[in-house]
């Protein structure tokens, strides 16, 4: 299966929605529909926190987030969870510094997307050399949502990619809304991922949508 090109990669990261149970404030599913009516290009499933689904309880909960995906052509990623990601056919899974290795994973899933969280200009070029296919660069903003984060650092790193002339599709990650989205796709992220800012939102839709309309109107 041929891997994803650099370029659809980057439309794909616009509007990253990334979402479980723990997060949401409405029904997961209702939220999922609404931020796609709203213009996310693409979701990861992300099942952790208190109150985190386990077992068939999360695969049942991963197979409707998925078919929703689907109808809409949108690709559905699962964060971490490398077997759950086979057994459904995830189009892809987002992956850690400190889960398994990139280069296992991408012949795991052949053809399939895979990221990786990025936090220095070492960690970038690892990752490029494993066949990563996208970087999530943060945490840019404080975040409430996972408390193992690394130092906030603003858009430094992905001003230093860039710097370095390296086209590799970037994903920027933490604290990120629709008021401050701007500097991030401006300083040469190709989009943003949310969690709160979408699934905590009176309008999962109006939020997408607005976050939508500040990335196209400030890439680099």
């Amino acid at each position: 299966m041929q891997r994803i090109s650099e370029e659809k990669m980057k439309e794909r990261l616009r509007v990253y929605f990334i979402m479980g149970s723990p997060n949401c404030v409405k029904d997961p599913e209702e939220t999922l529909k609404e931020a796609i009516a709203g213009g996310i290009t693409l979701f990861q499933f992300r099942e952790k926190g208190p109150g985190a689904l386990a077992g068939e309880e999360k695969l049942k909960l991963a197979s409707k987030l998925q078919a929703i995906c689907r109808s809409h052509s949108i690709p559905f990623l699962i964060n971490d969870d490398i077997e759950l990601a086979i057994q459904l056919g995830a189009d892809g899974v987002h992956i850690g510094q400190d889960d398994e290795v990139l280069s296992v994973v991408r012949e795991k899933m052949p053809g399939k997307i895979v990221g990786i969280s990025a936090h220095t200009l070492e960690e970038v070029q690892e990752a490029i050399k494993g066949g990563a296919d996208y970087l999530g660069i943060g945490p840019v903003f404080p975040t409430s949502t996972k408390t193992d984060t690394e130092p906030v650092q603003g858009t430094k790193l992905i001003e230093a990619i860039r710097a370095a002339s390296i086209s590799v599709p970037l994903v920027g990650i933490g604290g990120i809304h629709a008021d401050n989205a701007a500097s991030v796709a401006a300083n040469g992220a190709d989009g943003v991922s949310v969690i709160t800012a979408i699934s905590h939102a009176q309008s999962a839709k109006e939020a997408a949508h607005q976050l939508k309309k500040v990335i196209l109107e400030n890439l680099a």
